[in-house]
């Protein structure tokens, strides 16, 4: 199966060289967890590095922020974008459209709508730059407008089968409700091709940070949760230290 590499060497490696092509990768973490540093440093490296166009979705940053943030790691988007490496796409308007909207002759519901509407949105622009990574962040927002169970399972499917019909390699983030190790599953994890969840835990008065490769379908993996730095060149991840299964663990994780 043909890899594409994230740009992190420690967790490239956990990967065994990067991550399945052609697939859609869920990024779960807490506030603070660096879920969009790691999303936005898969699409710079991929730009940079292998020459491969991405586009990316807020549903939430502000974009302005977003560039002057990343900046600080030495990411120059806006140029990026010039170069028509890097697509930036603000949807989070998707987000405040009204109870029903019309459509034709037809009166179509907000969750229908927002979906729909968001995935042509990826559909327009990930064509315009012929874009090979793409980046949601957050889904979040979207998936909580579903409060019946079977519903919210079946727009999560149709979402992430979309994606992957781009012939792109995706990550979507979302926020976890705990950062606890003993915490519930949701849906999107389940459906996903693969799951990267980034961990905060409070050890000793100390922040520690692990990163874990909760599945990744089709290729093999290290599983262990590895440690991580927010570093001024991104994230970086201590592949060959020891799992942190070992260290005390207080009852309720840090959210930052």
């Amino acid at each position: 199966m043909k890899r594409i590499p994230i740009g992190i060497d420690g967790l490239d490696k956990m990967l065994n060289g990067g991550l399945p092509s052609s697939r859609c990768i869920l990024v779960c973490g807490g506030p603070g967890s660096g879920k969009t540093i790691l999303s936005t440093q898969f699409l710079h490296y991929g730009a940079v590095q292998c020459g491969e166009s991405g586009l990316y979705v807020s549903l939430d940053e502000n974009i302005t922020q977003l560039k002057e943030e990343m900046a600080g790691f030495g990411w120059d988007l806006e140029k990026l974008e010039k170069k028509g490496k890097l697509a930036i796409v603000d949807a989070s308007p998707i987000r405040h459209l009204p109870g029903e909207v019309k459509i034709g002759d037809l009166w179509v519901g907000k969750r229908d709508f927002s979906l729909v509407s968001l995935i042509e949105v990826i559909k327009e622009n990930a064509k315009k730059i012929n874009a090979k990574r793409v980046v949601i962040d957050p889904i979040t927002a979207l998936t909580f407008q579903y409060h019946d169970v079977s519903e919210r399972r079946t727009a999560i499917l149709d979402f992430f089968e979309a994606l992957s019909n781009l012939g792109t390699t995706s990550l979507v983030t979302t926020e976890l409700r705990s950062v606890t190790l003993e915490r519930e599953i949701r849906a999107e994890e389940f459906l996903a091709h693969g799951v990267i969840l980034l961990h905060v835990f409070i050890s000793e008065r100390e922040i520690v940070r692990g990163i874990q490769i909760e599945k990744m379908r089709g290729i093999e993996h290290d599983n262990q949760i590895r440690p991580y730095k927010i570093t001024e060149n991104g994230i970086e991840v201590f592949s060959q230290e020891e799992p942190l299964v070992g260290i005390h663990i207080t009852a309720s994780a840090l959210q930052i």
